[in-house]
């Protein structure tokens, strides 16, 4: 039995299984270019700005920030433009834009999470339904013969197969887009700690 054929006998609810499964790999794939984007050298980038801040000032590390792409430089950039009012708003600055960042970062994960939950639930109910249908075809025969039974049974597990199937995959790739975007806030916020130290010393030094 081929693939197809697993699809066809599964019934109805083989569609909406695989409508679950194409939209959650369309979000998969937004979510990776996404956070591929949003990933940078932060180590170079923040060795950059402290450059830029020592040799032209607030203005040329601004600069620098707006046009580098990244969560890391949106928020500098945001603590960046409000340097001449101090450093306590310099790190409110930091900590709104880091919180915009993150949800950022996380949209789309919880249509993850929800095709993770209801795919399984969609093959359960598929299973349930062929179940019904099965025992149905037994009450016409009236007869429980082997062929009858299993024949049933099997066509009415393929939905709660599938469901699963899906369920696993997407659970994968959002564990790993989560532990991506924990990775880019721990960036974030070891970055923004650096930055603002480096703020403090040369308001020490001015």
């Amino acid at each position: 039995m081929n693939l197809m054929e697993m699809f066809n006998d599964g019934g109805w609810a083989m569609w909406p299984i695989l409508a679950l499964l194409v939209f959650g790999i369309a979000i998969s794939i937004e979510r990776m270019w996404t956070l591929s984007r949003a990933s940078v050298n932060t180590r170079k980038f923040l060795t950059d700005i402290k450059k830029a801040l020592r040799e032209g000032g607030v203005d040329a590390a601004t600069e620098k920030c707006a046009n580098t792409r990244g969560p890391v430089a949106s928020i500098f950039h945001a603590g960046l433009l409000r340097a001449d009012r101090g450093i306590e708003h310099v790190e409110k600055a930091i900590m709104s834009a880091g919180s915009i960042e993150m949800a950022f970062l996380e949209r789309g994960l919880i249509w993850l999470a929800t095709v993770i939950s209801v795919a399984p639930m969609m093959g359960f109910l598929g299973t349930v339904w062929g179940m019904v249908e099965a025992f149905k075809a037994i009450e016409q025969a009236n007869d429980i013969s082997p062929s009858i039974v299993a024949g049933g049974i099997s066509a009415a597990l393929l939905t709660t197969l599938f469901g699963l199937i899906v369920a696993i995959i997407i659970q994968v790739t959002n564990n790993y887009f989560i532990s991506r975007v924990d990775g880019l806030v721990v960036d974030m916020e070891e970055s923004s700690v650096d930055f603002v130290d480096t703020l403090i010393e040369m308001s020490k030094k001015s």
